[in-house]
């Protein structure tokens, strides 16, 4: 084999080999997501609005607000609220992130037949309006 030839053939390896680490760490880039999340904050001062204008509409709630993984960031029950209305709460914010809609425009898809009425019954679902 001649000098060029080896010369090029190392050179095509050091491409091949670059190739496939640009390949490796584009992989790592698609294996990662980025995404916004509410601070507790936020998360506090939109479920205290909440329950405020339940309060002014003479309701006693509870009022819950989940991350994008459906789990409780924030929860507030009034002091009359009902024993199940912090758990109906959490469910329903669950049940409007799974689905990606208010649950007064769920529980009217299943009542209209738009809707399998199965859903409903999944774990932690609440396909109630309010």
């Amino acid at each position: 084999m001649t000098r060029r030839a080896r010369a090029c053939r190392r050179l095509l390896g050091v491409f091949a080999i670059a190739a496939v680490h640009t390949a490796a760490a584009d992989a790592a880039d698609d294996a990662f997501v980025t995404y916004k999340s509410l601070t507790p904050e936020v998360a506090l001062e939109a479920a205290q609005a909440a329950m405020k204008t339940c309060r002014d509409r003479g309701y006693q709630i509870a009022v819950a607000v989940v991350d994008r993984s459906g789990q409780p960031q924030v929860l507030l029950r009034d002091r009359f609220a009902g024993l199940p209305a912090p758990d109906t709460a959490t469910r329903k914010a669950y049940t409007a992130l799974s689905f990606r809609a208010s649950t007064a425009d769920l529980a009217r898809s299943i009542r209209d037949g738009r809707m399998d009425a199965a859903l409903a019954r999944l774990p932690n679902v609440a396909m109630l309006g309010g």
